[in-house]
Formats: structure tokens, C-alpha cells, sequence
């Protein structure tokens, strides 16, 4: 049987496949004493070792650069890493992606589960309240006599001071830190008139900020319903308290920039806007004028009597109308008339002529009547119709008394006349020649004019 061989290279393939599948070696938790450390200007390669192994680490620029200590040789140690294969010399490393001195490791190892578990539960995926563009009151959650206080204060004054800056004093650094921050969280719910809440601290190592890292601080966070924003630590600090507030701000006086607007560039903004309102107002304005005088200068305020030509058309089609259809019923009874008087010519019998007679006279009493009273009908619809168009004629008003004036056009104020003109004075039944010989003006009316 012939045994296949491997080569180099893929046996160390398939090792280092062996490594980076590994659910076990993807987040390793590892202590030890550093080891042939010298630092490099780009990536780090040292050891961890104790007393009974040694293993190889590397540690990139961007994860080095973020530490807050300088390793040294012989520095005990908490690393956070994957574990894997370098396949050009076959041996297996730790991937360092992060590191603190022995001492806090522990607590950072509990930082990264409690990330883990909120994480899970989607607090930091949660969408963030926004924060209120121009805020009435601000709580500040901080240390009364630290510089964060003074920082926000200081800014918010300067960008808006019309906003209201109310200290809730707080414990921000040891054991009672954490109960401090949730009791004035709650303080500042119950209050409920709080636009916006600032919650603050300068920077220090992760116990100083461990506060920050409790999982009750960041419930209260989470569940406030007043937008937080969370300036804990320095920028490269980041708390969990800052991933679940709605906005993380590396610096009191960022967080106090964050929380208010500049006033100069909102009333800058707000004159522009009115600017822009006055002069659309203005534009419609003439707009509208412009319509106006459009529909002063149609042809129904200029020659009202067009008004009822229509109506006038109408009635006199409705007059023909009536006259032929009236014609038409007249000819049609005539013509059974005149039917049946030629069929009681022919027959003889006296009685028979009698009875038709008599039908003859009661039909031609209904036909009467009825003509009568489509022709009482329609006289009332055409009576009523003059009296509509009576109602809009011009000359229904001047029948009241009334008349008009023109000196080659209609005059409508005696500031149009002059003593000695010759004006034309319309009557309903005619029309005058009169000369001026004296104008006088109404006094209440040079007051209004």
C-alpha cells in the first residue's frame, strides 16, 4: 500500500486551519511575564511566559498604540488575544489585541463580558434618542469640584446662554460611584423638565472609571428617558456607559457643544428665514394684486349688462319653444277633431250623432282647459324668469331713483369736475344735460381720503 505524503506546507496549512477554526483559541484570556520585549517603531514580538512555558506574541501598531502603559521586560501581565499558526516557521503565537498591567486585568476581563452580554441583549444596537436642538435645562451629573463641571459651564455660557445648567452633584470615582450615578439618574427622571443630561467625569486608569463599567449605571442609561450624553474618561477611554448613551462625547467641553446650538448662528439663522418669509409674503402679495386687477378690468365689471345675455338668449328660445309646441298640440287636437267630426258625418243615426256631439264638446272643454293651463303655466315660468333677470338689470336700480353721471366717461367724485362742465345725467326714461355751477366736497370724506 502506498502511503501518500504530505508536504510541508500543507501540514502546516491544515494546522493553522486547526487553529483559526477553534472556537477555544479565537478570544484567549492569557497572564504572564513579558519576555525578550524591545520596542519596535511598527508591530511588537515579545513572549509571555511562567514558570513552566513560554509562548510567542506579536501585537500590531494599531492595537499598541491604544495601550495606556509601556510594557517592559519582566512586567507581569493580562492579555487579550487569538491564538494562531505563523506558518513560516511552524510555530503557534497569541495575536495580542489588547493588554493591561497584572492587577486589572480581571477587570477588564469583566468589562468585555458585561460588553459581551449587553451586546447580546442589543442595548448598544438600540436606537439613540435625539438629542433636543435648543434645550430649556440641562442636568449635569459630575463631581462639583472637578474641572468638568467648570468645562461645561464655561462652554454653554459662551455657545447658549439662555440654557439652564443644573449640577447634580455626584460621586464619581470608588466603591459608592455606581450608586451615586443610578440614584441621580433617577432624580433627574422623576423631575422630568430636563431636556438633555450630561453625565461626566475626567480621565483615569479602569478602576478610576470602573464606575462607569457597572451594568447597573448602564441599565439606568439605557432606560432613562431623557437623552444622555456620556463624556466619561479621555477619548481613548471608552466606558459602558458611553456605548449605551445616545451620545458619547470625548470631553466635557464636546459633550457641552454637543448638548446646545451657538445662539448667533441660530439667530442668524432665524433672521435669514424671516427674510425669506417677508419677501414670499411680498411676492404673493403682488401676486394676488396682479389678479385683482385682472379681474377689475374683465369684461363683467366693465359691461355688466353681459351678465344676463345669456339668460336673455335663453328665454327668448324657451318663448319660441313654447309658442311652437302650443301650435303643434292646437294642430294635432284640430286634426282629431276633424277626424271624428268626418267619421260622424258618415254614420246617419241621430242618437249616435248626438252622443259623438257630445263627446266632441266635452273633448274640445278639456282641450280648452288644458291648453289653458299649459299656457297658465308657462306663463308663469316666463313671468318668473323676467322677474330674475329684472332683479340683475341695471336699469331695475336707476327705476328706484337712482342715475349716473358722464363727462365722456362715468363720474365717480366731484374731484373729477370742474365749475362750467357739461355733464350728461342718465335716467332710467332718458337723459339731461346739466352744467356745473358749484362743487362742493363732503367733509367726512376729505377726512378718510
Amino acid at each position: 500500500m502506498t502511503q501518500k505524503y504530505l508536504s510541508v506546507t500543507a501540514l502546516t496549512k491544515y494546522l493553522k486551519r486547526k487553529f483559526d477554526v477553534d472556537p477555544y483559541l479565537e478570544r484567549v484570556f492569557l497572564t504572564g511575564e513579558i519576555s525578550n520585549f524591545r520596542l519596535r517603531p511598527n508591530h511588537q514580538y515579545f513572549s509571555l511566559k511562567d514558570d513552566g512555558a513560554k509562548i510567542s506574541a506579536v501585537m500590531f501598531k494599531g492595537a499598541f498604540d491604544k495601550l495606556t502603559f509601556r510594557p517592559e521586560e519582566g512586567m507581569k501581565v493580562m492579555a487579550v488575544g487569538r491564538i494562531s499558526l505563523y506558518e513560516a516557521s511552524g510555530n503557534y503565537q497569541i495575536y495580542v489585541e489588547h493588554m493591561e498591567p497584572d492587577g486589572v486585568g480581571a477587570l477588564y476581563q469583566a468589562y468585555e463580558q458585561l460588553k459581551e452580554k449587553l451586546n447580546k441583549e442589543g442595548l448598544f444596537q438600540a436606537p439613540k434618542k435625539v438629542l433636543p436642538r435648543y434645550p430649556k435645562r440641562i442636568a449635569v451629573l459630575t463631581s462639583p469640584s472637578g474641572a468638568v463641571i467648570r468645562d461645561i459651564i464655561t462652554t454653554t455660557r459662551r455657545r447658549y446662554p439662555i440654557a439652564q445648567i443644573v449640577l447634580f452633584p455626584t460621586v464619581v470615582q470608588g466603591e459608592k460611584a455606581a450608586d451615586d450615578v443610578v440614584k441621580n439618574i433617577a432624580r433627574v427622571e422623576a423631575m422630568g423638565n430636563f431636556d438633555t443630561m450630561i453625565i461626566g467625569r475626567g480621565g483615569g486608569s479602569i478602576e478610576d472609571l470602573w464606575p462607569f463599567n457597572e451594568e447597573r449605571v448602564a441599565r439606568a442609561i439605557f432606560e432613562a428617558s431623557t437623552p444622555v450624553i456620556s463624556s466619561v474618561g479621555h477619548e481613548t477611554d471608552t466606558t459602558i456607559a458611553d456605548l449605551v448613551a445616545d451620545v458619547r462625547a470625548a470631553t466635557p467641553t464636546a459633550a457641552a457643544e454637543l448638548a446646545v446650538p451657538v445662539l448667533t448662528d441660530e439667530i442668524l439663522r432665524i433672521e435669514e428665514r424671516q427674510a425669506r418669509l417677508i419677501q414670499a409674503y411680498a411676492n404673493q402679495m403682488q401676486r394676488k394684486d396682479e389678479r385683482f386687477q385682472r379681474v377689475q378690468n374683465s369684461y363683467l365689471f366693465r359691461q355688466p349688462e353681459r351678465l344676463y345675455e345669456a339668460q336673455s338668449l335663453k328665454l327668448d328660445q324657451l318663448q319660441q319653444r313654447l309658442f311652437q309646441q302650443m301650435q303643434t298640440l292646437v294642430y294635432e287636437k284640430e286634426r282629431a277633431a276633424n277626424q271624428t267630426v268626418h267619421r260622424l258625418a258618415q254614420v246617419v243615426p241621430t242618437a249616435r250623432v248626438r252622443e259623438s256631439q257630445q263627446q266632441v264638446n266635452y273633448l274640445s272643454e278639456r282641450l280648452d282647459k288644458q291648453i289653458q293651463r299649459i299656457f297658465e303655466q308657462k306663463q308663469r315660468q316666463f313671468q318668473q324668469t323676467i322677474q330674475s333677470l329684472d332683479l340683475l338689470s341695471p336699469l331695475k336700480i336707476m327705476g328706484r331713483g337712482y342715475s349716473y353721471t358722464t363727462k365722456e366717461t362715468v363720474v365717480k367724485s366731484v374731484q373729477e369736475l370742474t365749475v362750467g362742465d357739461v355733464l350728461d345725467v342718465h335716467y332710467q326714461d332718458g337723459q339731461a344735460k346739466v352744467e356745473v355751477l358749484e362743487i362742493k366736497e363732503e367733509d367726512h370724506v376729505k377726512s378718510d381720503i
